[in-house]
């Protein structure tokens, strides 16, 4: 499956071989499936994260990212330079007034040849593994690119290696295998295999701006040791869930303001497979992120002097099936299996947020099936034993008049 190469396109070329044709349908494909998001650090996601999320490092609001992906689409559709990038880098920042770490030179470039190639390998992957060339090439052969200023000598160490499409190197030497690097794979026929082993050259620890430790290979950038386009089928909710945990709160309830439309049928088809294995299984201390605090009702905590640590709303399974629910379905106010289902939905789209002025909890509103009754969920936003989750704490039915006597008596105050 070759590309199409055409001397008129002064485009990108990962490969350092000239230019070629777009559009690219695979590489078009995979970066159009990705999803804004926005980011504090450049390790935020690393490694197949990439191939759920489109990220700038440190563009944490979701109209200068969507202006950045808008000025990379176009790049990688119509084979735009890096000279014609960065003037639409200073027209994004002047616009946004956007305050970048590094210089705007290699800042510019980073975002434009890390987008282009990581979409390029990606694209290529898919046309690598397709079953019918897999067939008559089940074999990679991985190439340098001697156009490179300053090569790396593990790379051209590894020039012409030739393993089957299904090696274990490959999960971590798919190129590119960092910044700046050209290196590509190619199909090559069985007959090219000459039993050669895998190189091992080591590996060497990194530790990441929160305390962990990666073990790469050694020739791999951090970050990098995946294969681009492999895993665009992960649920991007999982990505979601750790980055509402790790980000600043005022930023995580931004992001999960912007994403909540396209993650809503995620969210909700997780969640039910999460419960149903929850009730059908022993009790193992499990713990799902179910939902983010908005930023208006961030706000209106924050003007009574209330940071919550993080943006996400989770639940323990001990809730569902411990003695407060038992204590709640003996007085006959207990949710039902099908009105736990609806957790989600009612976090995200609640008829009503009420604050508790006795506990400082708040509670979600949403219609039950029941004229005269609601489903009301109750959560605690204090750090808790495990770290900073906004923890929900109940989950019970009340009838509409009690909220609404509630709501008088100055027991409950309405947020929205």
């Amino acid at each position: 499956m070759p590309l199409e190469v055409s001397p008129e396109k002064i485009g990108f070329n990962p490969r350092g071989e000239g230019s070629f044709k777009l559009p690219f349908k695979e590489q078009i494909d995979f970066f159009r499936q990705k999803l804004n998001l926005p980011t504090t650090y450049y390790d935020d996601i690393i490694k197949s994260a990439h191939d759920r999320a489109f990220i700038v490092a440190g563009a944490a609001k979701a109209d200068l990212l969507d202006d950045f992906r808008q000025a990379i689409d176009k790049a990688i559709t119509e084979g735009k330079s890096i000279g014609w990038f960065c003037g639409e880098f200073d027209k994004i920042v002047a616009k946004h007034g956007w305050a970048y770490n590094g210089e705007r030179d290699w800042r510019s470039r980073v975002i434009y040849t890390t987008n282009l190639r990581a979409s390029y390998a990606a694209g290529r992957y898919a046309q690598l593994t397709d079953p019918d060339l897999l067939k008559v090439r089940p074999y990679w052969k991985y190439k340098h690119s001697d156009t490179v200023a300053h090569p790396r000598p593990l790379h051209q160490s590894w020039n012409n290696t030739v393993l089957r499409y299904d090696d274990p190197w490959w999960l971590t030497h798919f190129c590119p295998n960092g910044y700046g690097c050209q290196c590509y794979v190619v199909a090559v026929r069985p007959s090219e295999y000459k039993g050669h082993p895998a190189p091992d050259d080591g590996t060497y620890t990194k530790v990441d701006a929160f305390g962990n430790s990666h073990v790469l290979p050694n020739g791999v950038d951090y970050g990098w040791d995946y294969q681009p386009g492999a895993n665009r089928s992960t649920p991007l909710k999982d990505i979601i869930d750790q980055k509402l945990i790790r980000f600043p709160t005022s930023i995580g309830a931004d992001m999960w303001q912007a994403l909540k439309p396209a993650l809503a049928i995620e969210t909700t088809q997780q969640w039910h497979n999460t419960l149903a294995q929850w009730l059908s299984t022993p009790q193992a201390g499990r713990t799902a992120i179910v939902g983010g605090i908005e930023p208006p009702i961030l706000d209106w905590l924050n003007n009574k002097q209330i940071t919550p640590q993080s943006a996400e709303i989770a639940i323990r399974e001990g809730l569902i099936r411990g003695s407060k629910q038992a204590r709640h379905d003996l007085a006959g106010d207990g949710l039902s299996e099908m009105e736990w289902r609806q957790l989600p939905t009612i976090i995200a789209n609640p008829d009503q947020v009420l604050f508790d002025t006795r506990s400082g909890k708040l509670i979600y509103i949403a219609a039950a099936a029941t004229d005269g009754v609601k489903l009301a969920v109750e959560f605690d936003y204090k750090k808790v034993k495990g770290g900073p989750l906004n923890m929900i704490v109940s989950g019970f039915r009340q009838s509409t008049a009690i909220l609404a006597e509630m709501i008088r008596g100055g027991l409950y105050e309405v947020v929205q």
